[in-house]
């Protein structure tokens, strides 16, 4: 009985290691929220006020992946479910939820109420704009090839080429703390 008694006792680093992981949640959930209202509010915006805060379709040119699937979305391409993921997860940052439903539905076999579904579930769980490494698999899941020059590592590295609100960089470093503090 001993024996089965020591197997069910944690080791209190264990204990502390959940409790931090609990805290860091709960921070996360709570900027979560907090983003998730300030975004909100900002949908509630004139399209110009939004648009000249975050620079809009010029600033989304400024990177070459996102130029592509502009050009490509504007050509009526079907730029396949992972790209206009990734689209929605970048332009939602720099155009009115309107426009980026206008982008989107620009895609031959995306209608209005696939694009309603797909922004709001980007919009709600408001994803982090995915890394190059994400974008190359997801990629490489489907036939429309999403970054038009994979050989340039900087294609794709959309933090390096397009300025998003602090609330982004803001999220990532706070994730990171967590990670930190719960041994990640």
């Amino acid at each position: 009985m001993a024996e089965r008694e020591g197997v069910l006792d944690e080791p209190a680093g264990i204990d502390e290691q959940a409790q931090a992981l609990r805290q860091a949640n709960e921070r996360a959930e709570r900027a979560e929220a907090e983003l998730a209202r300030l975004k909100k509010a900002q949908e509630h915006r004139p399209a110009a006020e939004h648009e000249g805060a975050a620079g809009g379709e010029a600033e989304l040119r400024k990177d070459s992946m996102m130029a592509h699937l502009l050009d490509s979305l504007a050509a009526g391409k079907d730029i396949g479910h992972y790209g206009r993921l990734v689209f929605a997860m970048v332009a939602h940052h720099f155009l009115s939820h309107g426009e980026v439903l206008e982008w989107l539905t620009k895609d031959k076999d995306f209608d209005e109420g696939q694009a309603r579904l797909m922004l709001h579930q980007v919009e709600g769980r408001d994803y982090n704009p995915p890394r190059r490494d994400r974008i190359l698999e997801w990629q490489s899941l489907q036939e429309f090839p999403i970054l038009p020059f994979p050989e340039d590592p900087d294609c794709g590295n959309l933090y390096r080429n397009l300025k998003f609100p602090d609330a982004i960089y803001h999220r990532i470093g706070q994730y990171e703390e967590a990670k930190m503090e719960a041994g990640g």
